[in-house]
């Protein structure tokens, strides 16, 4: 019934169809004219897409028939129809394709005027060149295999045609948009983007496209959809503009991926120019876009960059012959050729009974193509001349085959049997037009094979597309041949984000793997790898870049350090004194000052202050295994020896004069050789106590990195010291400072003794001044520990404070005896010797009324005692 109404209503209407006889027919689909606006079918007349790719049919059909190796004695006749670029127009058309195959009685029809329809035999079509569109040939294709014709496209790329169980009739001698979709897949990473965003007219051919790069990009990973955006078939005012700034809402992503009708292309570009983004968006173009002028005339300066994609083709010379040579006399088969002349030629032609517009010239019919208007073979071309080879080849073998011998076609192929011409179309392997291999997989896909282009404006010869690289199942890009805005050679950026800098990583924005933030390594932590951030080992710090460790640098204490010049100063003039006392009595060795003394103990107590000076010089010297060992021994010993003599000393004056409060019997141990043993035992604990720490553990050295570990790294630090905590150095000193202590006591203890009988009260004094430097020692030692000079002002407060305490002892006890000595030795005489009996007697009566003298004050009295001594 449709078919038949379809009759009625084109009765007495202009055909739509060209009709040339031949044996066998085949069925033609070409987009003669654009899609018209609401309510119209058909809009105008496309030059290159519509009439180029027909003339190219009949083209082939000529060279067909002429060849007298293919299809021998068998003229191919056709039926090409328009589709006016719209699916649901062509369906309406291509039913007439397969009315032969309907058997229907029309005797009881009428037309809707009542009169009898006229209805001629239509031709029998055997197979289909076409469609163009992929929504043109998904919905010819459904109609066309429910009566078994084969097709064949010229252009249809939709991945969707490959599925062979809905469109099994269906092939094409173009790769489908599934090989296209990753050679642009490629191209954006050979590109280095990682962030683009996607547009897609309305139907199958952008959809389908756009679906397949989503799909394959997924899968390859490393690229990003910022946008996908789609064009609808019937767009409104203003549309375009909302679709840039759609784009604009990610304007990192500044490569678009456009499969798109050539008209939404163009207008896309027209939206660009106005927002004032020329240079902006890259495009990368379907085939759609090819190497076509018509998408990007008038915005050529917008479409600059642009790299496109192209089924790989050549120019036929041939056709270019036959096309340039046809004329309205020679070409009256094409009934579209006439409008195809007044558009080319852009003028009009005279028709009976329509006035020609004077504002147009009139058309002399001797105009030529190419030499009086611009002439470009379209890009498909090649492939409909393939097509229509390739069902000749499938015919011929099929000839071969069923009819062998026979001259024009047998019983055998009258009717052609679709499904086995499918089968035959399926294996044909041949040499087409263009030199390459014409075949088909099992899907009817033919392989791919594309030629990449640029749009290129400066720095050639004529601004134009140049072949920039190639891609049969991988991609070959000649990237020093591309330029882009301006002709800059600099290769554009679209990516989410920027590549982070050393010692940044990655913080992955959530669901976009293409986006990040950059977030430094902070602190001791350096760039493990392109995510992670690691802190470096304890002996370490990251490098400048923070992209690595680097050893932390080791100091110690120099000899030249200010921290050690002060110390060592002192140390240098303890030193010398000490050996100056030291050589002084052992000169005057047997004089009385020296006998008074005490030469055994103030031997022993002068060799202790040596060794506090030269403490020194083994804190500041580097530390090692030897060094380490000796700061252990001398640290405390020095002060050891220094305070047990002096201990024994103040023992001994303190033990005689309270035994002779009780009796006139000397106490015991108070010879010289009991002295020194007295001494030498009180030593001796400190000495055991050292080597028990040796055997524990034994010295060696350490590299202290947390002492000197600032916030910023690049101002860290190892410093190299003795294994000798702050603990374990006040453990060593301590018995030193109990000795100290129980001097003092002793001093205290004894300082009523007249000071002409003995050393109790420079002893005394000694000590106490050595109680305030250890009392002033403490909080500065203790108080630093924080510090980052921790290290140098711990030394330096320990070394001065025992360079200080060995001077006092020094100065107080020794000095002034030295000095009678050297200055005044008149005074260096025996004095009137005295037994233990009288030294008591006299101690005890001084004592007595020292006592006396003070009670006396405090009862306001004052008596003259008798002299005496007279």
């Amino acid at each position: 019934m449709v078919i038949l109404q379809l009759y009625c209503k084109i009765k007495h209407s202009h055909p739509h169809s060209i009709k040339i006889l031949g044996d066998i027919t085949l069925g033609g689909l070409f987009p003669v004219h654009s899609r018209g606006p609401a309510g119209v079918p058909c809009g105008e007349i496309k030059k290159e897409k519509g009439i180029h790719r027909m003339e190219a049919m009949l083209y082939a059909l000529d060279q067909i028939n002429s060849d007298p190796e293919l299809l021998p004695n068998i003229t191919l006749g056709a039926r090409i129809l328009d589709t006016c670029s719209r699916d649901t127009y062509a369906l309406e058309q291509s039913l007439t394709f397969v009315q032969a195959l309907i058997q229907k009685d029309t005797s009881d029809i009428r037309c809707s005027n009542g009169e009898q329809p006229i209805i001629r035999k239509p031709e029998r079509v055997v197979g289909v060149i076409g469609a163009s569109g992929s929504s043109v040939s998904i919905m010819v294709a459904n109609v066309l295999r429910l009566f078994e014709i084969p097709q064949i496209s010229y252009a249809s790329t939709a991945p969707e045609l490959s599925d062979n169980n809905r469109y099994d009739f269906f092939s094409r001698v173009v790769p489908p948009d599934s090989y296209q979709a990753q050679a642009m897949v490629d191209i954006v990473k050979a590109l280095g983007w990682n962030y683009v965003s996607t547009l897609a007219s309305e139907g199958n051919y952008g959809e389908s496209g756009v679906d397949a790069f989503v799909q394959i990009s997924r899968e390859a990973g490393g690229l990003c959809i910022a946008q996908s955006i789609k064009i609808p078939r019937e767009p409104k005012p203003g549309e375009f503009d909302k679709i840039i700034k759609r784009l604009m809402e990610t304007p990192n992503a500044r490569g678009v991926i456009i499969f798109a009708h050539e008209d939404d292309i163009k207008q896309v570009l027209e939206a660009a120019r106005k927002s004032n983004l020329t240079g902006h968006f890259k495009f990368v173009g379907s085939d759609s876009w090819g190497a076509k002028s018509s998408p990007i005339l008038d915005q050529e300066e917008v479409a600059e960059g642009a790299v496109t994609i192209l089924p790989k083709r050549a120019s036929i010379e041939g056709f270019d012959q036959y096309f340039t040579t046809r004329s309205l006399e020679n070409n009256r088969r094409n009934i579209w050729f006439a409008e195809f002349w007044e558009d080319d030629f852009r003028c009009k032609l005279t028709r009976p009974g329509i006035k020609i517009d004077p504002e147009k010239k009139k058309c002399t019919g001797k105009e030529r193509i190419g030499r009086d208007s611009h002439y470009e073979q379209e890009g498909k071309v090649q492939f409909v001349i393939d097509a229509v080879y390739a069902m000749a080849h499938a015919l011929h073998n099929m000839h071969q085959d069923l009819c062998p011998g026979a001259t024009g076609v047998c019983d055998k192929m009258d009717p052609v049997e679709g499904r086995l011409l499918l089968s035959y179309i399926h294996s044909v392997n041949f040499n087409g037009s263009a030199g390459t291999a014409v075949l088909f997989n099992e899907n009817g896909d033919a392989p791919g094979r594309y030629d990449i282009f640029q749009y290129q404006m400066t720095n050639t010869t004529n601004p134009g597309y140049r072949v920039i690289g190639q891609w049969t199942n991988n991609l070959r890009l000649n990237v020093e041949d591309m330029q882009w805005t301006g002709g800059s050679r600099q290769m554009p950026d679209s990516v989410c984000s920027f590549p982070c800098r050393s010692g940044e990583r990655k913080k992955m924005v959530k669901g976009v793997p293409c986006c990040w933030h950059c977030e430094l390594c902070d602190g001791y932590q350096f760039q493990a790898d392109e995510f992670n951030c690691e802190m470096c080992p304890f002996d370490m710090r990251p490098t400048l870049n923070r992209t690595a460790c680097r050893p932390t640098p080791i100091i110690k204490l120099e000899w030249h350090s200010p921290w050690a010049m002060i110390p060592l100063f002192l140390a240098i003039l303890g030193i010398l004194a000490t050996l100056f006392v030291i050589i002084t009595f052992i000169r005057f060795n047997d004089t009385p000052i020296v006998r008074a003394a005490g030469r055994e103990l103030s031997y022993v107590l002068l060799t202790g202050i040596f060794l506090i000076y030269l403490i020194t010089f083994l804190m500041i010297a580097e530390p090692g295994t030897v060094v380490c060992a000796f700061r252990r021994l001398l640290l405390g010993l020095g002060m050891c020896i220094t305070y047990s003599a002096m201990l024994t000393k103040t023992n001994r004056i303190y033990r005689i004069f309270e035994q002779g409060k009780k009796s006139v019997t000397p106490p015991k141990f108070i010879s010289p050789t009991s002295q020194l043993m007295i001494t030498f035992i009180l030593i001796s604990v400190q000495v055991v106590g050292v080597f028990i720490w040796f055997g524990v553990m034994p010295p060696h050295t350490i590299v202290d990195y947390e002492e000197q570990r600032p916030p910023n790294p690049d101002l860290a630090q190892g410093i190299l010291k003795c294994d000798m905590s702050d603990l374990s150095l006040i453990c060593c000193l301590s018995y030193s400072i109990v000795l100290m202590v129980t001097c003092t006591v002793y001093a205290v203890k004894s300082r009523g003794v007249p000071e002409t009988f003995n050393e109790a009260k420079p002893i005394g004094f000694t000590m106490y001044t050595t109680c305030i430097v250890w009392l002033a020692f403490v909080p500065i030692f203790f108080g630093t520990a924080q510090s980052t000079e921790k290290m140098f002002i711990q030394t330096t407060t320990l070394t001065v404070s025992m360079s200080l305490s060995a001077s006092v002892s020094l100065g107080m006890l020794y000095i002034p005896k030295v000095y009678v000595i050297i200055l005044h030795p008149e005074q260096n005489v025996q004095k009137r010797k005295r037994s233990f009996k009288a030294v008591v007697q006299a101690a005890t009566m001084s004592s007595r009324l020292s006592q006396k003298s003070i009670n006396d004050k405090q009862n306001g009295e004052t008596k003259i005692e008798p002299d005496r001594t007279q």
